[in-house]
Parts: C-alpha cells; sequence; structure tokens
C-alpha cells in the first residue's frame, strides 16, 4: 500500500470518526430538548438504536486503537465503556412515555433558570457580576463564527446544554465534510473551534452538569444519560487534549442572575439555524 493509498485511508477513517460523535452529540441534544412525541418517536426507532450503539462502538474501538498505537497508559476515565453507557439508557426507552418524560423533565429542569439540574453554562461559577453576560457573547461568537444564530421563535437561551450540544453535532458534521472535500483550512479551524469549545464551555461545564442530572435522577431515563453525557464528554476532552471540567462546580448567586431569559412552550426545541 502507497503513501497516497494510507492517507485515503485514514482520510475515511477520520471522517467516519467525526460522523460518530456527530451521531452521540445530536442524540444528547435531542433528548436533553424540551420532550415531543416526534422526539420521543425517532429516539425510539430501531433504526436511531443501531445508529447509536455502533457509533458508540466504533469511537470505543479506534480509542482503544489509538492508546495501543501510542503505547500510553490510560487514567481509569478512558476505560468507561462507552458502548454500555448507549446501551443502558437505550433500554430506558421502551418503558418511557412522553406523559412521564415531561413531567420529569420539568421536575428537573423547572420553568426557569433554576431547577433541580441547571442546564445553563452562565449559571455556573464564581466569577464575578460580569461574567455571566461576558460568557453568553462569547458562546454567540462561536455561534456566529459559523455562520448560525438561536432560533428568535425558540426565546432560549444560548447557553442551554442542548444548544451547546447541537453546536457540536454542526461542528463534526463539518469536519466530516471537510475531509470528505480534503478542504485544509475548513478542517484546521474547525477542529481548532472543536477544541476551544469543549476547553471553554461544554466540557468546562458539561460533567458538573451531568452529574447533577444523575444524582437528581438516579435511574431511568435521565440518570442513565447523565451516565451516557458524563462518559462521552470524558472521551471528547481526552481526545483533544484539554483537562476535563470538574464534577462539581458551584453556581453563581442568584442575586446576580440578570440575564433576561423567557420560558419557551413545550412544542419548541432549541435549535440553530443559519440568518436569513
Amino acid at each position: 500500500m502507497d503513501s497516497t493509498e494510507i492517507r485515503a485511508r485514514d482520510g475515511e477513517q477520520f471522517r467516519d470518526e467525526a460522523l460518530a460523535r456527530s451521531v452521540l452529540y445530536g442524540t444528547l441534544s435531542i433528548a436533553l430538548h424540551v420532550p415531543t412525541e416526534e422526539i420521543l418517536r425517532q429516539l425510539r426507532t430501531e433504526n436511531t438504536k443501531q445508529i447509536l450503539r455502533e457509533a458508540a462502538s466504533f469511537l470505543a474501538s479506534t480509542a482503544r486503537e489509538k492508546t495501543e498505537k501510542q503505547e500510553a497508559q490510560p487514567d481509569a476515565d478512558a476505560g468507561v465503556d462507552l458502548v454500555a453507557r448507549v446501551v443502558d439508557w437505550l433500554q430506558t426507552l421502551d418503558k418511557l412515555t412522553l406523559e412521564a418524560w415531561l413531567t420529569i423533565h420539568s421536575r428537573l429542569f423547572g420553568h426557569t433558570a433554576r431547577g433541580l439540574v441547571c442546564p445553563y453554562e452562565a449559571e455556573y461559577g464564581q466569577e464575578g457580576l460580569f461574567e455571566q453576560p461576558r460568557q453568553l457573547a462569547k458562546i454567540m461568537g462561536f455561534y456566529a463564527a459559523f455562520g448560525l444564530m438561536t432560533k428568535e421563535t425558540e426565546r432560549e437561551r444560548p447557553d442551554h446544554i442542548s444548544c451547546e450540544l447541537e453546536f457540536l453535532e454542526f461542528l463534526s458534521c463539518k469536519e466530516a465534510l471537510a475531509l470528505e472535500s480534503e478542504q485544509e483550512d475548513m478542517l484546521r479551524e474547525t477542529r481548532k473551534a472543536i477544541r476551544l469549545f469543549l476547553k471553554e464551555h461544554v466540557g468546562r461545564f458539561g460533567l458538573a452538569f451531568a452529574r447533577l442530572l444523575r444524582e437528581q435522577a438516579t435511574e431511568g431515563f435521565h440518570g442513565e444519560l447523565g451516565n451516557f453525557l458524563l462518559d462521552f464528554l470524558k472521551m471528547e476532552c481526552q481526545r483533544v487534549g484539554v483537562p476535563p471540567g470538574p464534577v462539581a462546580l458551584p453556581l453563581r448567586s442568584a442575586e446576580e442572575g440578570n440575564v433576561p431569559m423567557a420560558c419557551a412552550e413545550q412544542s419548541e426545541l432549541i435549535q440553530l439555524q443559519v440568518p436569513q
């Protein structure tokens, strides 16, 4: 096999990895949306379940291969079986009803920024009065850099965990496209954005969010979702070489919470769109 064939094979491998990551990011994103019948139906299909299992299996396998090639000594978290996490979570879907999902979602996340489990990144941390709007502006800057914005009709904050995971789904798809079309500049900028967004945003507060989620819902759909999210984010931070955020991160004082937010209707989804 000559060098050209090796590069082509490696390019296909990296492309498939990016697509697999997009599947997991996208699934986690819609699982943290306000529940709808359509989302539940989509998650329950055998095709969806098979794709998720295959994506998790592929990523776990390639992660092990890279560790072996580098002759690295993985830490304890690196050995987590992502496939088992995904399978355990998928099994909870069989008995889940929309009514039960809506009830639990409301109990966990509430109708304000401060539920039992806070899904908003800018609510985490004790950096000071002006850090919250600055953090929101940075997140919107990431979205705008790739021609995206939050949908005005959804009236949801850009720092919602679901919206941030959807952005990483988008970036992973863009990475796969750059690899497929051999656009090196696009690939370099997209990978840089993924690394920075994990380091400064999702990887910073996502582990604390996932821990809270599995503590407040110790079993069932949300408990297993917390396990899935926690271990996937640890794997992703390790992959791009950034330290994962703490699993315990305090919420800022409620008196500082001056960021406007309107509650979305249950029929609305958090989405990113290209500005018209």
